[in-house]
């Protein structure tokens, strides 16, 4: 992979956040200096990654109680929500774990269930699996959800940048129009630029394909410190 890829952001429903100098990897909570964008999605740049999540927590969290959210929120059943997520996608090659520390859960779209090769639009067949994932983001509404696309080194940077945006915010318009508020999820598209396997350059590696949604719950508390922030 070339030392020059470069880092788009792209989010969905609302602008970028004030760019810091450093950002934090929402999966490592590693702090690295921000990259410079290409030259899509307006000339924005990629925003801090704050909190483990695009454009920070606090604003989204309390952009989620504005929207309504469930019950009183006084917990969150992750635990739960992780076996009902196996046991819908089992078969499917969707791999379902905690990441953040056990704070969060990732569920990861590999490539074969996701798009065709050099496509963005949403197959038969992916629908059904994301009308699944849908559902339970329905059930367990009390959360904050992100999207992320990456692809392989197969092809120029810029063009898998940009696909992995469109990938990426597919799947968020998708999830939407299912029912999960608009409130509650963001996209982004990193391209080739977060590998699970690390290879070279035009190396064609379906693992390296894949569309993750990433699922951070939150509960009364967090609400209240949200919004005592946000004064």
């Amino acid at each position: 992979m070339k030392n020059s890829r470069i880092l788009t952001a792209s989010l969905a429903a609302v602008s970028l956040l004030t760019v810091s100098a450093c950002v934090t990897d929402p999966n490592t909570g590693e702090r690295k200096v921000s990259r410079t964008v290409l030259g899509g999605a307006g000339g924005a740049v990629a925003g801090g990654l704050l909190g483990g999540l695009i454009g920070g927590k606090t604003g989204r969290i309390i952009g989620a109680a504005a929207g309504g959210i469930g019950g009183g929120v006084i917990g969150y059943k992750m635990d739960q929500q992780i076996k009902e997520l196996e046991e819908q996608t089992a078969g499917t090659g969707v791999d379902v774990s905690e990441t953040d520390g056990g704070e969060a859960i990732l569920v990861n779209l590999p490539d074969g269930v996701t798009f065709s090769t050099g496509s963005y639009t949403i197959s038969p067949g992916f629908r059904d699996l994301l009308d699944r994932v849908a559902g339970s983001l329905r059930q367990y509404p009390n959360s904050l959800i992100d999207v992320y696309g990456h692809t392989d080194t197969t092809g120029s940077a810029t063009t898998n940048q940009r696909l992995s945006e469109q990938r990426a915010q597919a799947v968020a318009n998708y999830l939407i129009s299912q029912g999960v508020s608009s409130s509650r999820v963001r996209w982004m598209g990193f391209g080739e630029t977060r590998l699970k396997v690390s290879t070279g350059d035009n190396v064609n590696e379906p693992l390296n394909r894949r569309v993750e949604i990433k699922i951070v719950p939150f509960d009364q508390r967090d609400i209240e410190a949200a919004q005592s922030q946000g004064m």
